[in-house]
């Protein structure tokens, strides 16, 4: 479960001069594969209703605050509406070693709950009908071109519950 601030909140609780966590733009994503670009899902990366058996890109992420113990991954189709926020297509954590400042996150296949050492899936996608998949939903628009994303969180993680302190983004191409 993430604890994000509204800025209503926040707000609020500056004026009352309490000090609360403010989340940071200052994650640096970047693919570690180069098939991955940004442009177009490469292929094969896609759903298996169309004939793939995609998987997460590994990522590459610096800029992490010491005290992050945990990378939280979103992935939605930003041009779906139902799958466009809050990890629509799934939403997965990686344990990271605290004060590195950078992690490298495996590709984690699609179409499954059961994730490797060190990974959890904190929210299995919310696709239906012949979309519905267990776990992470890799890109599944047909081809149509809708644009993939992913929201990356660098977190303080204890037992079922996390703070997001820092975060990030990345286009994982048009499909």
């Amino acid at each position: 479960m993430s604890k994000k601030i509204g800025l209503g909140v926040l707000m609020a609780t500056l004026s009352l001069g309490l000090s609360v966590p403010v989340l940071a733009d200052d994650l640096t994503v970047e693919f570690a594969d180069p098939a991955w670009t940004g442009d177009r899902i490469p292929d094969g990366q896609h759903c298996k209703k169309f004939g793939g058996s995609g998987a997460t890109p590994p990522l590459k992420i610096s800029g992490i605050p010491a005290e992050a113990n945990a990378i939280v991954v979103e992935f939605n189709d930003r041009s779906f509406q139902k799958l466009s926020y809050d990890g629509g297509h799934g939403k997965i954590g990686f344990m990271i070693e605290p004060g590195k400042g950078e992690a490298m996150l495996p590709a984690v296949p699609g179409g499954t709950d059961a994730m490797p050492d060190g990974v959890w899936l904190e929210k299995k996608n919310r696709a239906t009908g012949a979309w519905y998949s267990d776990g992470y939903l890799p890109p599944c628009s047909g081809g149509k071109g809708n644009t993939y994303e992913a929201e990356v969180f660098a977190v303080i993680k204890d037992g079922d519950d996390y703070d997001e302190i820092a975060e990030g983004e990345i286009r994982l191409g048009r499909y």
